[in-house]
């Protein structure tokens, strides 16, 4: 195991007590998860909960209900008497989740196709207007955040609420594996052409154009993930 994640020495501003304990709880689980998704805490990296409440300025009870949630759904690991550690990542994990995302984001751009209203598609316009200036800043973060809610704009266009819960969890999940494959050259601007490509097809309404420029979205990070792990 790796040793312990180092956390700046200055503490952020403590909670307001007015915030609820259910309240605290997520602001935990929302602080961590982002850190883990951005690759902040790297795969395999240990994290000291004492250390992590510092940092955080929260109390012991949120962020140990945080961690005991981001275990639940893969992305710590906590082993009795010896700590938490951020879940190593897994090409064939990725692989499986691939497949998974593939069958379903094609069927959510086909229910899409169909069931966008015009201020669904403005939605995606004006997200990906912002990337730009994110690709020109190389802001990462920026741009993970706006990738995912491209794709959550598009999930919401199916009207399909379970489709779009299933889809944003296996987003979250393939961050970590996103972030890597921005070591490539120009693969951020790749991903906002075949953005805009996607958001053509939609806006046309032809599905099978649309099926098309998802498929080849999805095969290029398959692609990207193969040659970075």
């Amino acid at each position: 195991m790796s040793e312990p994640t180092d956390f700046p020495s200055h503490r952020q501003p403590a909670i307001a007590p007015t915030k609820s304990a259910a309240q605290l709880r997520e602001l935990a689980y929302a602080q961590i998860k982002q850190r883990i998704i951005s690759c902040e805490f790297r795969p395999g990296d240990a994290i000291n909960e004492a250390q992590l409440t510092a940092a955080l300025g929260l109390g012991r009870t949120p962020i140990h209900q945080a961690l005991h949630r981001l275990e639940v759904e893969g992305m710590v690991t906590i082993m009795p008497r010896k700590g938490v550690m951020v879940t190593a990542l897994s090409l064939n994990d990725v692989l499986d989740m691939i497949e998974v995302r593939v069958s379903n984001e094609q069927l959510c751009i086909k229910l899409a196709v169909e069931r966008a209203h015009d201020s669904d598609i403005q939605a995606m316009r004006d997200i990906l207007e912002r990337t730009p200036a994110l690709l020109a800043k190389h802001d990462v973060a920026g741009l993970m955040a706006l990738d995912l809610r491209f794709h959550m704009s598009i999930s919401a266009a199916a009207h399909n609420r379970v489709l779009a819960e299933l889809l944003r969890n296996l987003h979250e999940k393939q961050a970590r594996f996103w972030y890597l494959t921005l070591s490539e050259n120009h693969h951020s601007e790749r991903i906002y052409h075949e953005h805009l490509q996607i958001l053509e097809a939609l806006e046309q309404r032809d599905g099978d154009a649309a099926v098309a420029a998802v498929h080849h979205h999805i095969d290029d990070f398959r692609r990207a993930i193969m040659r970075t792990l």
